[in-house]
């Protein structure tokens, strides 16, 4: 049974409360907590299919073809990656569940519901750390859309060939065709958020549905010039079978998990716009396990179709838009990528660090500020550098996964195991030395340990892979891909062994939650 302490439904029972638009503000509660973002929602009025077409960008974007797709380059046959695929996405649908839970019940965005874990105060040490990963991820993506500008340049206007080649024409590593395609898509999706929550779900209730006549197009086209006879799950590459790909194989379900982790933390900033519990699950199994099975077939078809069309295998689905003939193809298919990569890296790497960096100063810091602070960080990183072959994807997926991972195990071991899915939501908010999430001067050191443990611990065999010593120490090279989960592991044990003390010390009464 979950107990909460539920947000007021409306001014009759909120006790002198203030509303701030959707969002209640109380009376008492302190401005160093509270904004209007942060704020329990008024109103919760997103529906399954909301929650599904989230996940719809979330997967139907570049980042999540060419990552598919660099599973190849572990010398997996096609059905081999099908089968990683898919079980790492099941993997992601029950976690993402257990992270939904707190902010649907309580209406309020991740950050806030870290205060319950970390204290009122301890709960920005999440909130950078989340912000920054947020920041490497929004970089990213917009470098991979942004190629396709790059592609659809050149298509149209061979002459501008020079200026797409680093070495005559390029700056920090990258062309000066490729900066202007970079720079398009970054204001391309600053306007999309500017306009707020409401524009951004319309827009990715459409980007989802979009990508996937195009995937579509893509697989029907080249399967035709293929012939299924020619397409096989057994590819050049292909280095592992039997049970020495079982290994290999376990990675791969890793890289997937580790690729979702950042969306999958920060669910809770959108899960709590769902109207029930109920929703947001029917939405992330529908947009989760069914979507991303039908997802990666048409990727395992389309990858595997490129070999005997070209000649070779191609991962990258500009790369294969690019190849066709038609102009107009060509176009489409590249400006519907684009439309697709605008809504996952909104939704997942706009708006979460918008709602963590505002976290930290909510009065003077906005929600919007907050997204911009993360747009012109993405600028700064030169995300180019951090996903330009599938090696670096790999090492850049376990490095971010091993600090993702323990603020994870933290999140749910608190919820679930310590708290018994007990929040006094009003308790979010205060910073009296009285209230139940003030801990030491409104941090929980508990909270500050296991996540530090739990990095550690992770970002070791992450660091160590590389055999800076000339040799695999203690099987490093096989651990790093398993950075999140690791993370996940120590952070979770130790903040739940710790914790034994503050169980008895913060269990209260609540009214139950619907």
């Amino acid at each position: 049974m979950t107990r909460i302490e539920p947000p007021p439904p409306g001014p009759a029972t909120t006790g002198g409360a203030a509303l701030a638009g959707a969002a209640i503000v109380k009376d008492d509660y302190h401005p160093r907590l509270t904004n209007e973002d942060l704020a329990p929602l008024k109103n919760q009025k997103w529906s399954w299919y909301n929650i599904f077409a989230f996940w719809m960008s979330d997967v139907h974007s570049v980042g999540g073809y060419v990552t598919a797709g660099s599973l190849f380059a572990l010398g997996l046959t096609s059905w081999q990656v099908l089968v990683a695929l898919v079980v790492g996405i099941v993997i992601v649908n029950v976690f993402a569940n257990l992270v939904a839970k707190p902010s649907q019940i309580t209406g309020v965005p991740y950050p806030v519901i870290c205060r319950a874990s970390f204290g009122v105060l301890g709960a920005n040490v999440p909130a950078v750390i989340r912000g920054l990963i947020a920041v490497a991820w929004y970089g990213i993506q917009t470098y991979l859309a942004s190629h396709a500008f790059v592609v659809l340049g050149l298509k149209l206007w061979p002459s501008l060939a020079p200026y797409a080649d680093v070495d005559q024409h390029g700056l920090l590593g990258l062309s000066y065709l490729g900066w202007a395609g970079f720079l398009a898509m970054w204001v391309l999706q600053a306007l999309v958020f500017w306009r707020g929550m409401e524009s951004i779900r319309k827009f990715i209730d459409f980007c989802g549905p979009a990508v996937y006549v195009v995937m579509l197009m893509l697989a029907i086209y080249l399967v035709s010039e293929a012939g299924w006879s020619n397409i096989g799950l057994s590819l050049g590459g292909v280095e592992h079978t039997g049970l020495a790909a079982v290994p290999v194989i376990l990675g791969a379900i890793a890289l997937v998990v580790s690729y979702f982790s950042g969306p999958m933390l920060n669910f809770g900033d959108f899960s709590r716009y769902g109207r029930s519990y109920a929703a947001v699950k029917r939405g992330n199994f529908l947009g989760l396990p069914l979507n991303f099975l039908f997802f990666s077939i048409l990727t395992v078809v389309t990858a595997s179709a490129t070999l005997p069309v070209y000649g070779e295998l191609i991962t990258d689905p500009v790369e294969t838009v690019a190849q066709m003939d038609s102009v107009f193809a060509v176009a489409l298919g590249l400006l519907t990528f684009i439309v697709a990569t605008i809504g996952i890296n909104i939704v997942a790497n706009f708006v979460s660090p918008a709602f963590d960096f505002s976290h930290v100063s909510p009065q003077k810091i906005s929600w919007r500020m907050g997204g911009m602070i993360a747009a012109i960080g993405s600028v700064l990183i030169t995300p180019w550098n951090l996903y330009n072959n599938p090696e670096v994807i790999h090492y850049t997926l376990e490095t971010l996964g091993a600090f993702i991972g323990p603020l994870f195990g933290v999140l749910i071991a608190d919820y679930y195991l310590v708290r018994k899915q007990r929040v006094i939501v009003d308790e979010l908010f205060t910073m009296s030395p009285s209230g139940s999430y003030w801990y030491r001067r409104g941090t929980n050191p508990i909270a500050v340990a296991a996540t530090i443990a739990g990095a550690f611990f992770a970002v070791v065999p992450v660091v160590l892979q590389g055999k800076p010593f000339g040799i695999d120490m203690w099987g490093m090279a096989g651990a790093a891909q398993y950075s999140w989960f690791i993370g996940v592991a120590v952070a979770g044990v130790v903040y739940t062994a710790a914790s034994g003390r503050l169980r008895r010390a913060h269990e209260v009464p609540s009214t139950d939650a619907s």
